[in-house]
């Protein structure tokens, strides 16, 4: 098994760029859907493991069907889950405990930043001006979104957490690229399943689930002064914000690079704030709507940017060029075989007895 036929950058773009807005949408509304259980008394943290094991029960019968992925691939799956399930949760709810929310969501969207280094200094790959250019556009835009001068206090542990979980936002985008390369690639969407079910895993340890009281989801949450079953926001919370965010996040990291699908995933926290506007009523400021539109325009400005080194859009623009390529390979395999047929006739036999596969 190799690593998946080349695309066209266009036809690339043309699926990547929607799965990942679809993603950053999903994921924008985490939070919308877990205040009003956090608020109806479940803890933050029980809300997450909610969250990350529901999604994860959900995706059985996914990760059932792609179970030959847990042979091929078993470090990056058990990577993902770690990184970018358990580890961004973690150390971002260790961070908000320490310093103030838009500092920690400031401090883990420096993810694209980092991801920026990584591909330069670690894979030695080159960056787009464009990426570059978006990225800090769009960091800058999220610094007026989360209104960071509001709570510029300085814990050096909180600091800490809130890199971390920077860091393991980084590990998402490079490990769900890493699933498509290689000689051995893996479907993205067991990468999903089975770093959520790595995450569960993970998260029951941490959280003890068995202390929450779960009765809760039996009764009612209040959304903006409206009463609704607390099942409504739950079921959100794990089929939208969670199932569909990873599956349509991980698929659209490897049809664009890794660099403009973080870029664009900074969009999360412009969704996050204007559903908070009008499902939770809390209100935006001016300040706060620029620094959306900046984000809007960083985002932008990374995806427009031209392929670099490596990832998916360095792929061959067309399928007219794939061809004559093909066509060289499969005559040089065709003179190969005849030498060796050539040197040793007794090949031949042999492969004619062998069993077909």
């Amino acid at each position: 098994m190799h690593s998946t036929s080349p695309r066209p950058r266009g036809t690339a773009r043309a699926l990547g760029l929607p799965l990942a807005l679809v993603s950053a949408f999903a994921f924008g509304g985490s939070g919308t859907a877990a205040k009003p259980l956090i608020e109806a008394g479940l803890s933050p943290l029980h809300v997450v493991w909610l969250r990350v094991t529901g999604a994860a029960l959900v995706l059985l019968p996914l990760a059932w069907r792609h179970r030959a992925a847990v042979r091929q691939r078993p470090g990056l799956l058990i990577g993902f889950g770690l990184l970018a399930v358990a580890g961004v949760q973690a150390c971002y709810f260790a961070a908000i405990s320490r310093i103030p929310v838009g500092v920690a969501l400031l401090l883990e969207y420096f993810g694209p930043l980092l991801l920026l280094g990584y591909i330069k200094f670690v894979q030695r790959r080159p960056i787009s001006r464009a990426a570059a250019i978006g990225t800090g556009v769009a960091v800058t835009g999220l610094a007026c979104v989360v209104e960071i001068w509001h709570g510029l206090s300085f814990d050096p542990l909180g600091v800490l957490f809130g890199l971390g979980a920077a860091c393991c936002q980084v590990g998402y985008f490079v490990l769900a690229d890493a699933g498509r390369q290689g000689d051995r690639p893996v479907d993205p969407l067991a990468v999903s399943a089975y770093g959520l079910l790595v995450g569960a895993v993970v998260l029951t340890a941490v959280t003890r689930p068995w202390e929450a009281d779960w009765s809760l989801l039996g009764g009612q949450a209040v959304m903006n002064g409206h009463s609704l079953p607390a099942l409504v926001p739950a079921a959100w919370m794990v089929l939208v914000a969670t199932v569909l965010a990873y599956l349509t996040g991980v698929v659209s990291v490897q049809h664009l690079s890794p660099q403009v699908a973080a870029v664009v995933a900074n969009l999360e926290a412009v969704v996050a704030a204007v559903s908070a506007w009008f499902l939770l009523g809390e209100r935006l400021g001016p300040a706060q709507l620029a620094g959306g539109v900046l984000v809007l325009i960083g985002a932008f400005a990374a995806q427009t940017s031209k392929p670099g080194g490596g990832g998916a859009e360095a792929e061959v623009p067309t399928d007219a060029a794939v061809a004559p390529a093909d066509a060289a390979n499969r005559a040089a395999d065709v003179a190969e075989r005849a030498a060796d047929v050539a040197e040793d006739p007794a090949d031949v036999a042999e492969g004619a007895a062998a069993p077909a596969r």
